[in-house]
């Protein structure tokens, strides 16, 4: 009971995390550029950065740079440096980032159910006369 109160409490003053309790997850597995990496990891396997950078063909070197680096943080993914010449890096998705696929796989299946719902809805309410 006093933890919904204080969770009431950080709601009515404005925490997100706190009025929605998913928020966190989100702001971690759907920013712009996770959720490519953790699909591209997640269905081909162990990726060097190059091979990355090819799947998701409209993604900077700098920003794949900085959201591989943000996921390792994370403990979605895992980094393996291969002390050879020349140097090789290879990422792949760790057993937490793995946690994700039954989260993703429901996305993907509302997406194919509704996707078209959506579309209609944004051509209903754009062809609407002006409020």
């Amino acid at each position: 009971m006093a933890e919904n109160a204080i969770r009431m409490e950080a709601a009515a003053a404005g925490d997100p995390a706190q009025a929605c309790p998913i928020s966190p997850v989100v702001d971690i597995v759907f920013s712009r550029w996770t959720t490519p990496i953790l699909w591209t990891l997640h269905t081909h396997g162990r990726q060097r950065f190059v091979e990355l950078q090819r799947q998701i063909a409209v993604i900077t070197p700098k920003v794949l740079t900085q959201r591989l680096r943000q996921l390792e943080r994370d403990g979605l993914i895992v980094r393996t440096h291969h002390p050879e010449v020349p140097p090789r890096v290879e990422y792949e998705i760790s057993e937490l980032g793995r946690s994700l696929a039954p989260l993703f796989a429901h996305l993907a299946d509302w997406a194919t159910a509704n996707l078209d719902k959506v579309e209609q809805a944004r051509h209903d309410h754009d062809a609407a006369p002006a409020r």
